[in-house]
């Protein structure tokens, strides 16, 4: 019966993997913070977001889903 020969590993392989560094540009980090802080602000005073007249459709919805479930019950 034949043993396996053990293959010499390059001793840089055995040691820890060094820390990687991620550098991001500036615009990566500050764009999707202001768009986050946006919505926020969206979220916390919707008197501000005129994009929607009338009432809301999910407010529909809602009330659709919410009947529906009354109905079967």
């Amino acid at each position: 019966m034949s043993a396996r020969a053990h293959t010499r590993r390059d001793p840089a392989e055995r040691a820890e993997p060094a820390a990687v560094e991620i550098q991001l540009p500036w615009w990566a980090i500050a764009l999707p913070a202001i768009a986050f802080a946006a919505l926020l602000l969206l979220i916390l005073n919707p008197v501000d977001a005129h994009a929607a007249g009338g009432e809301p459709v999910v407010t529909h919805l809602f009330e659709r889903v919410r009947e529906l479930l009354a109905s079967l019950q």
